[in-house]
């Protein structure tokens, strides 16, 4: 495993510091505006099943260092699911420890019907503005991954990619032409390799355009 990032991989003092500042600001505004709405869909999501209608899951931070990320829940509580956690060290961070982390796929029967409605309008991502103030996070970054998704990555792309703070959104998020894990690797470099609060602030606005299209559908 690569123990250094590589050198294009950093960025100034200010950048981090204004990305941060820009972070802590946006994230107490936000949920000054969201509150009363994500305390509803709380509510919808423990209606539909009376299970706790958060979901906690360990992924992978900034500088390789895991974390508790927050979303609501939008499947079915079933405790025998593979959460994507090495927990078997004999299969750590293998392909046989990714091949049994089972992503969501079309009209996939574990979701939830509230989780139907939050998932394409991606409401189910709003608590990690928690997670964005307590520092775990970014509004803008590479998407968190789960440990078992190392073998996803050659060495020095897993160090690369965890340079930053992950983010609630991110340069493949936005794109249109992520069709594999090599192209969102390839835009997930792009960003860590590219920081700048112009393009923070470009990523934040195509991601508000996305999520109005796909609502207006």
């Amino acid at each position: 495993m690569a123990t250094f990032p590589s050198p294009q991989t950093q960025t100034s003092f200010y950048t981090r510091f204004l990305l941060r500042s820009f972070d802590i600001l946006g994230g107490f505004i936000f949920l000054a505006v969201f509150a009363v709405p994500m305390i509803i869909v709380a509510v919808a999501i423990y209606i539909e099943d009376r299970h706790n209608p958060l979901f906690y899951q360990q992924r992978i931070g900034k500088d390789r260092t895991p974390f508790g990320i927050i979303k609501f829940r939008t499947m079915f509580v079933d405790p025998a699911r593979f959460d994507g956690q090495n927990t078997d060290p004999k299969i750590a961070g293998t392909g046989a420890a990714r091949d049994q982390f089972q992503t969501t796929v079309p009209n996939d029967p574990r979701i939830t019907k509230v989780g139907r409605i939050l998932r394409p309008t991606h409401v189910d991502e709003l608590p990690q503005v928690i997670n964005v103030l307590r520092g775990h996070m970014s509004f803008v970054g590479v998407r968190p991954d789960v440990p078992v998704q190392v073998s996803d990555y050659t060495a020095q792309e897993w160090v690369d990619r965890h340079v930053a703070r992950p983010g609630i959104t991110g340069l493949a998020q936005v794109s249109h032409d992520v069709t594999s894990i090599a192209k969102r690797t390839s835009y997930d470099l792009d960003w860590v390799t590219n920081r700048t609060f112009m393009l923070y602030i470009q990523i934040l606005w195509r991601t508000v355009g996305k999520v109005l299209k796909r609502n207006s559908l």
